[in-house]
């Protein structure tokens, strides 16, 4: 499988699953244009596997109440696809389209009040499995475009 950009979300209110869109520019030190959460901190962009995504389908909860999940759905702004992030560590580095450099700045993070995905079905993966990144180096992305890792 080839590791890609699977999808590009970005939402202009925090709280609220993302939506996708084709293409975005990522702006060093800053984050997506566009999304609420850029800024200059360590977590201006967040990611998530579709891999992870796709098998909360099988969980009881979900499969009861039919919800369908989509990329964008656990506040991720890049959903990739064919590569491992649970492997990656503070430091190491994701490569898109062999020019922009992000960053990994945090693994996970503490669920805030129990966001909206949490009240449905009474879990969310995003603070086990999702991973924050700086930008260091910029550029427009497209839905897509190759990611690699480089630690």
């Amino acid at each position: 499988m080839k590791e890609k950009v699977f999808s590009i979300n970005i939402s202009a209110k925090k709280g609220l699953p993302k939506t996708q869109i084709p293409t975005a520019n990522l702006i060093e030190n800053f984050g997506i244009e566009g999304d609420v959460h850029a800024g200059d901190k360590t977590r201006q962009v967040s990611l998530l596997s579709w891999e992870s995504i796709s098998q909360q389908q099988d969980c009881p909860k979900v499969k009861k109440q039919e919800i369908k999940f989509k990329p964008g759905d656990f506040a991720e702004n890049i959903t990739t696809q064919g590569i491992n992030l649970a492997k990656l560590k503070i430091g190491d580095r994701l490569i898109i389209k062999d020019t922009i450099i992000l960053e990994v700045s945090q693994i996970g993070k503490e669920c805030h009040n129990y966001c909206e995905t949490y009240k449905k079905i009474g879990t969310c993966i995003m603070p086990k499995e999702g991973i924050f990144a700086k930008v260091i180096k910029g550029g427009q992305i497209s839905v897509g475009n190759p990611i690699t890792t480089s630690a």
